[in-house]
Parts: C-alpha cells; structure tokens; sequence
C-alpha cells in the first residue's frame, strides 16, 4: 500500500484570512462502523481547540478563528444531516474590497 494513501491533507481558513496545511497520518480502522466515523467527526468539529503533533513541534488551533476546513481526499462516509452528499464547486472562493 503507498504511503500517500495513509495520509489526509488538512487546510485550515483562518478569520484573518491565512491558511496553513498538514499531511496527518490516518489509521485505517475497519471495525468502526459508519455512523460511528460520523459521531467522532462531529464530536472533533466541536471541540475548542486541535492539537496536532508535528515532529519538530506541537500545533494548537483554536477552532473559534477557522472559519473553513479542506479535507483531501474527500470523506465520504460523513453523512447525515448538514451533508451535501453530491456538490459540485462552481466558483472559486473570493474575497470583495470594501471602498469607501
């Protein structure tokens, strides 16, 4: 198996409008079902803080400042409620200018 097939990329969208990523090593588990990779998905996003451990550093975000996270690959057992199963990107993200 390769060992890019382990790893999920994570992209975090701060308020002030930066942005940082992190390859995390995912452990597959076969014995979780479904709806249990569902729960601890959402029990995670409501947490107040991530801790990630880097070799040369520990992370922590305050999920109070990200306002969009970008997961890769995708994640497709997360369903549910609030899950668009089937979106299609149209449009890129952009930021307007205030003027005064």
């Amino acid at each position: 198996m390769n060992s890019q097939e382990n790893l999920t990329q994570l992209t975090f969208h701060f308020v002030n409008g930066q942005t940082e990523s992190f390859n995390v090593l995912r452990v597959p588990n076969a014995a979780v079902t479904e709806a249990e990779f569902h729960q601890e998905i959402r029990q995670l996003l409501e947490k107040p803080w991530w801790i990630l451990h880097l070799p040369e550093q520990t992370v922590c975000i305050q999920t109070a400042n990200v306002v969009k996270i970008e997961v890769r690959p995708p994640v497709p057992k997360i369903q549910g409620e609030g899950v668009f199963s089937d979106a299609r990107r149209v449009t890129a993200l952009t930021r307007s200018v205030m003027r005064s």
